[in-house]
């Protein structure tokens, strides 16, 4: 069975003004626990699903990028409806446009993509229970680690790509 399918991959706002489709599996899904992450989503974290950008397909509405700070100084890019400002995605700077932190909680259905890594955990709110058997990590990772060969080849063919 191909990806999207038997599932609707469909997500939008929280006004409906945005509606989009990702039409590729996310290359991983991160938890990341952050403080930067905690603050700038008002929540104890942040879950995203990377994808490439050509693969989020917007179908309706506008959406208005807005540069926030990061810790790493170097921003990132915050995708938003432009009506309801709801975050739909973002483009951190390391990764640049080629691929997108889609906020996975904008998905119609968010629980088909739980996380598959939980990182930054050094700065995790102490309330916060992790799972069993799911990777995590105190701060980030080495890709090869937790990626897919597959996955690997498609970040990099993204990222020359752009």
């Amino acid at each position: 069975m191909k990806f999207g399918e038997s599932q609707n991959v469909e997500g939008g706002c929280a006004c409906g003004g945005v509606r989009f489709r990702m039409a590729a599996p996310p290359m991983i899904v991160h938890c990341c626990h952050c403080s930067w992450c905690q603050r700038e989503t008002g929540s104890a974290f942040v879950v995203n699903a990377l994808v490439e950008a050509d693969a989020v397909e917007l179908q309706s509405g506008q959406v208005e990028i807005i540069n926030t700070p990061s810790e790493s100084g170097r921003g990132q890019k915050m995708h938003r409806c432009a009506d309801c400002k709801i975050a739909l995605w973002s483009n951190y700077a390391g990764a640049g446009d080629a691929i997108l932190f889609l906020r996975v909680g904008t998905l119609d259905h968010p629980d088909q993509f739980p996380p598959d890594i939980h990182i930054f955990t050094s700065s995790k709110l102490p309330w916060v229970e992790l799972p069993d058997g799911v990777p995590a990590v105190p701060e980030f990772y080495r890709f090869k680690d937790h990626w897919s060969e597959e996955n690997i080849d498609r970040y990099k063919a993204a990222k020359e790509a752009s």
